[in-house]
């Protein structure tokens, strides 16, 4: 969600200053506002090549965009005073001698607490008339998307048609962010994918006409533990499978979980009902829609699916992980089958992958649910 929001900010940022573009090409910044002095006029940047300084000059023009807005009309005029860290900043102007500071000409920008509360209204959208699944079929006008839930039974079909402007775009097989997705077709979905979607749903639930569609290849694993590495934000863990090592990498956009130890027994007995245990989940796992960081669901309740179930556990960081630990990965597919980039991981989870009377731990049919990354919009 908040990957997506950035692209929607840049998107909109992009339209103003191209409706007010200059003859001379001038540079552009964006970043996160990490101070301002409003006594020297000037602001700091963290964009994604370090810090900039930004010196508003006389003349420099500066607006507050709301999100998703992308009219020069509704940018208004501000103080740099309005102006907070945390906040959304595109800066366009001409660099100083050093080049350590942008003189700047136009500065948008976009607050926090705008971006919050347009995120929470988005969120709200996506648990209403959201949807995430796995592809079973595709037709030359629409897809056929499978949809499991928390209550035992057959999975749900729901057909996907694209609206008259629907937005179809497809994940990067390096990169989680939605901000990576690219331009795509419905023709470059494949079976097997999994597919988010976002429009109207007919009453039944089995038909949607989507605003937009994302699609991509994914891979899940259940792994142990080998060694973290903190400072390159990696980890070497050993695939229960098949018992070999990969290299678990984590970015910004990852979400990490770990499951309080109830939960984690809750969802052992669920999953391994021929024990005695009632209402184990259906053949191929649980699967549903999420938000994430654009895809982990919310709420959860008895008709919900279990990112949205999932989505009430805390995040942790890599220092609330230890060696041994068993995790359930969910990734891309990259280039190197050895090399995966994390969307989701959850850990706490060896009541869940420990196989009933013995030591044996497996994935199973056991699914984090397809929670893709980015975003999540």
């Amino acid at each position: 969600m908040k990957s997506c929001i950035h692209r929607r900010f840049v998107y909109a940022a992009a339209i103003l200053l191209g409706a007010m573009a200059q003859a001379q090409t001038p540079v552009r910044q964006l970043g996160i506002v990490t101070k301002v002095d409003a006594a020297a006029n000037e602001l700091v940047l963290k964009t994604e090549s370090g810090e900039i300084d930004v010196k508003l000059e006389k003349m420099t023009l500066l607006r507050r965009i709301p999100p998703g807005e992308t009219h020069v009309s509704k940018a208004e005029p501000i103080e740099l005073s309005a102006v907070n860290p945390g906040d959304k900043v595109l800066a366009e102007g001409k660099p100083s001698d050093d080049q350590k500071t942008l003189l700047a000409t136009r500065v948008f920008v976009m607050s926090q607490g705008d971006l919050a509360k347009h995120h929470a209204e988005e969120m709200a959208d996506w648990d209403k008339r959201g949807v995430i699944g796995l592809v079973t079929a595709v037709n030359p006008d629409s897809i056929v998307i499978s949809i499991r839930s928390q209550v035992p039974g057959p999975p749900k079909t729901m057909t996907i048609t694209p609206a008259a402007n629907a937005v179809v775009k497809r994940y990067s097989p390096e990169s989680t962010k939605f901000a990576d997705a690219k331009p795509s077709t419905l023709a470059q979905i494949q079976t097997g994918d999994q597919v988010r979607a976002l429009g109207a749903k007919s009453d039944d639930g089995s038909k949607m006409s989507a605003e937009e569609i994302v699609s991509g290849s994914f891979r899940e694993i259940a792994a142990t533990i080998v060694s973290i590495d903190a400072a390159n934000h990696e980890m070497r863990v050993i695939n229960l499978a098949n018992k070999k090592p990969l290299i678990i990498r984590i970015d910004a956009e990852s979400t990490l979980k770990k499951l309080p130890p109830q939960m984690a027994q809750m969802l052992a007995a669920r999953s391994h009902p021929e024990e005695g245990r009632q209402g184990g989940p259906p053949a191929g796992g649980w699967q549903g829609r999420g938000e994430g960081r654009g895809f982990a669901g919310r709420g959860g309740g008895p008709g919900g699916d279990l990112t949205q179930l999932l989505n009430r556990v805390p995040d942790v960081t890599l220092a609330d992980l230890k060696p041994k630990d068993a995790i359930i990965v969910l990734s891309t597919v990259g280039a190197q089958p050895d090399q995966l980039n994390v969307i989701k991981l959850l850990a706490g989870v060896e009541p869940i992958l420990t196989k009933p009377g013995t030591r044996q731990m497996e994935l199973g049919a056991w699914s984090l649910g397809g929670g893709m990354g980015e975003g999540e919009p």
